[in-house]
């Protein structure tokens, strides 16, 4: 029997008070539409329902929808909890409206790509089609 590749799988979520989740339905329309499996959590998710909805789903990537300007206390959040959980294998990136000087410590925290408005979906469709790994794997 030939060995079939599952799709990646995308969880969308929007963390904190943040109640405008347009940008977040559409970028899980463009992912949905380049063959991605998406999972979108709605409006208003913590950080432990977001890694918790990620490890259940068995996520390869988490996308962070952030207008709140909460971003420097969430993200450093998830990608703690992740690592709690022996799940830092899952690839986190950003979206939304994040100062440039933001940008390195949302990085060092474990953020792999921030995507500002304005972003092309297909760079962000393309980034994450090369950068998941296999769950499981880490460097």
């Amino acid at each position: 029997m030939a060995e079939t590749t599952r799709p990646i799988r995308v969880l969308v979520a929007k963390p904190g008070l943040d109640g405008h989740d347009r940008g977040a339905k559409v970028i899980a329309r463009a992912l949905r539409d380049a063959g991605m499996e998406v999972i979108y959590t709605g409006l208003r998710q913590t950080p432990e329902m977001i890694v918790s909805a990620a490890i259940q789903e068995d996520a390869d990537c988490i996308g962070l929808s952030i207008l709140s300007g909460a971003h420097n206390a969430i993200v450093p959040r998830i990608t703690a909890l992740l690592r709690e959980r022996h799940a830092d294998d899952i690839l986190v990136v950003v979206g939304g409206t994040i100062p440039e000087q933001d940008i390195p410590f949302l990085k060092e925290n474990g953020v792999s790509a921030i995507f500002g408005p304005g972003t092309p979906l297909e760079t962000t469709v393309e980034f994450i089609r090369n950068n998941i790994r296999p769950r499981g794997v880490t460097l």
